[in-house]
């Protein structure tokens, strides 16, 4: 069963950190380009961050630029975003998301969802 698991998420104060990790099962996530995504309540899935299988080569957001890193390790299936300089305009369920494309921040290209985790930053 193909399965993509999110973690780390929780309640942050503005200007702190979080580790995500995101831990696929059922297949190999070397072969994947991974995007990490977010959705605030009434807006639209945004793209945060991607890293591609080949080279590891990332790319961010806007919003994410400067202050979130996206890494990847294949021999232990998993990939994680270090968010830094956390503010409240961050706060939304953070999901990770693999796809064959190359467009690795469009939602719509996604091949695989994890469930999301609930990222709150608030004093």
């Amino acid at each position: 069963q193909v399965r993509l698991v999110e973690s780390g998420g929780g309640l942050v104060q503005p200007g702190g950190s979080l580790r995500l990790s995101c831990a696929a099962s059922g297949f190999g996530l070397e072969h994947y380009d991974i995007g990490w995504f977010r959705q605030a309540p009434g807006k639209e899935r945004e793209g945060v961050s991607c890293i591609s299988r080949n080279d590891g080569r990332t790319y961010y957001g806007d919003s994410a630029r400067g202050r979130f890193t996206i890494s990847r390790d294949n021999a232990k299936n998993t990939t994680s975003l270090q968010m830094n300089s956390l503010e409240p305009d961050d706060t939304a369920v953070y999901y990770c998301a693999a796809t064959l494309s190359l467009h690795c921040l469009n939602a719509g290209y996604m091949d695989f969802w994890g469930q999301g985790t609930q990222v709150t930053v608030s004093s």
